[in-house]
């Protein structure tokens, strides 16, 4: 088991055109005319594609991609085959935090490869970073890949490949301005699962984190009362900045921002909000886990360190 303190983590094999992509789906089952299609779309750029076989499986509540044991066995196959280079996620939904307890971590930290998800499945990009050690990346799943905007999809394959080392937020804006430059870890995710994981030993704690949020079709008052949790349990504490993704479908961006503000801003930390992060077209790839410099004024998030070997 990893110590909350950990500053270094596991770097991946960054994709090469032939690699082949595993599909993972460890949520909610996406249509199976989807799946190909995602899968065909990925072939596209160069790509092979396998995909699990609890893809194509619905579990006795209908809201999970298949059995516990089947999305299991289809992450460790994933991670254990030396073909498969890296794993995207088929979609979000509901299920992620229900095979954390049974995963074998020590597995993927022997096999560690690129692992892309978000939303539902932030819970398996944290706790594969807290359990396993081992760096990943939170962006467009199988579903949006074909939606993303030509940037936003140049950016994830650019990423991927190793050719990139700054990502820019053009139109993002500062909601509470600090330091002009802010170094430290990079985490984030979706708020409700990372509310949700407080108080397990599956959510990652580093000392200077710069950490990010987005969500989906949550009430004010939910908001509100996640972000209360995070700062009760005393998780921003370790934070140095805050950015704010996409809150798609939670209401009036001022009244989010102001409740944030409400809760956070006497802690002194800088706030971004407007970032291209979570449920929408423009949804960018990020390498959890890695050493970043933040700059507020130019809305830039720069490697200090390479997510890949």
């Amino acid at each position: 088991m990893l110590s909350n303190d950990k500053k270094e983590f596991i770097k991946v094999k960054p994709l090469k055109i032939g690699d082949k992509i595993g599909i993972l789906s460890p949520a909610s089952p996406l249509e199976k005319e989807k799946i190909k299609k995602g899968a065909e779309f990925i072939k596209s750029f160069g790509f092979e594609t396998e995909i699990s076989k609890s893809s194509f499986s619905i579990s006795k509540h209908s809201y999970m991609a298949g059995s516990i044991k089947e999305r299991i066995d289809d992450l460790h196959y994933m991670f254990k085959k030396d073909e498969i280079k890296a794993i995207i996620c088929a979609r979000g939904g509901y299920g992620s935090m229900r095979i954390l307890e049974h995963i074998d971590y020590q597995l993927i930290r022997d096999n560690p490869k690129i692992f892309v998800g978000y939303s539902d499945t932030t819970a398996l990009l944290m706790a594969i970073i807290k359990k396993a050690g081992i760096i990943t990346f939170h962006g467009p799943m199988l579903k949006d890949i074909m939606e993303l905007s030509n940037k936003y999809l140049s950016l994830f394959w650019n990423i991927l490949q190793k050719k990139c080392k700054e990502i820019k937020a053009e139109k993002a804006k500062a909601l509470l301005s600090a330091e002009k430059e802010i170094e430290g870890i990079l985490l984030g995710g979706n708020l409700s699962i990372i509310a949700s994981l407080v108080g397990t030993d599956y959510l990652p704690i580093c000392k200077k984190v710069i950490f990010f949020l987005e969500d989906i079709n949550e009430p004010y008052y939910k908001i509100d009362r996640m972000l209360t949790q995070l700062r009760l349990s005393g998780f921003f504490k370790n934070v140095s900045a805050l950015i704010l993704g996409q809150f798609k479908d939670c209401g009036k961006k001022d009244i989010i921002n102001q409740i944030v503000l409400d809760i956070v801003s006497d802690i002194g930390f800088p706030i971004l909000y407007d970032f291209p992060i979570g449920h929408s077209n423009q949804n960018m790839l990020i390498p959890l886990g890695i050493r970043v410099r933040l700059n507020t004024e130019q809305k830039t998030i720069t490697f200090l360190e390479e997510p890949f070997i």
